[in-house]
């Protein structure tokens, strides 16, 4: 699990201890990893934490062995962790928009290709689960960058599941709407100003996810029965009054 210590991750790596299994967190913040850890044991799992850094592969490398020796093998994957900051594209500083796209799309395919060395080689199959964002595939001005990670997240979800056939490894997209996390803790309130004009386009209606409700969708691709992929699972807030 990457990004496990809050949000969606956190949200996801309690449900998977609510299943009672082994929990492995990734994240850069090492003081949020013992209270992640507590949350996964209260919920009725065993977690394992190791400090990562998603976008540095030896990093990943260190935490995916450890994570090995602690718990065994792995045999999901959550790809989790991204940032972003929102702006003009031709404002944006590069290390902006670098931070975006290491963050969710080469931290996404770097940490998948050492997990799958590893999956595949038990031969026991397993589920690489990618989370995604609406704005991979609507026009999101102010957004670019971010956007354009997320569909290459996608683009790279759909070639795998070719690449992956008959390994028994499924591969899942969880494509999430607006939701309840500390996304934007480190915006500006210039940034925020930006949240604004996407209300104004139509983009952000008012109604959000709570993070629990992505790890439910997280959840049931990995927890599918044998032969059942779901392959792009699109979760949006349902606007408070609509029917069921």
């Amino acid at each position: 699990m990457t990004g496990g210590t809050a949000g969606i991750g956190l949200a996801t790596a309690e449900a998977f201890g609510a299943l009672g299994w082994r929990v492995a967190i990734g994240a850069r913040r090492a003081e949020r990893l013992e209270p992640a850890l507590a949350a996964v044991a209260r919920a009725g799992g065993h977690g394992f934490g190791h400090v990562m850094d998603v976008t540095d592969p030896d990093s990943i490398d260190v935490f995916v062995s450890a994570a090995e020796k602690a718990l065994g093998p792995a045999d999901v994957l959550v790809n989790n962790a991204g940032s972003a900051h929102p702006g003009r594209l031709h404002e944006l500083s590069i290390e902006a928009i670098r931070a975006a796209v290491e963050s969710s799309l080469l931290g996404s395919l770097f940490t998948t290709r050492r997990v799958l060395q590893g999956m595949l080689a038990n031969g026991a199959g397993g589920d690489v689960v990618f989370v995604s964002s609406r704005a991979a595939a609507l026009p999101w001005p102010r957004n670019a960058h971010y956007g354009a990670a997320k569909a290459g997240v996608e683009s790279a979800a759909a070639a795998l599941r070719v690449e992956l056939e008959g390994t028994g490894v499924r591969v899942a997209v969880v494509r999430v709407g607006d939701t309840v996390t500390d996304f934007g803790a480190s915006w500006t309130p210039a940034e925020f100003a930006d949240v604004a004009y996407w209300h104004a386009l139509g983009l952000v209606k008012g109604a959000v996810l709570q993070a629990a409700d992505v790890a439910a969708a997280v959840r049931a691709a990995v927890t599918a029965p044998p032969g059942v992929s779901l392959e792009t699972i699109v979760v949006n807030p349902q606007p408070s009054g609509s029917p069921r």
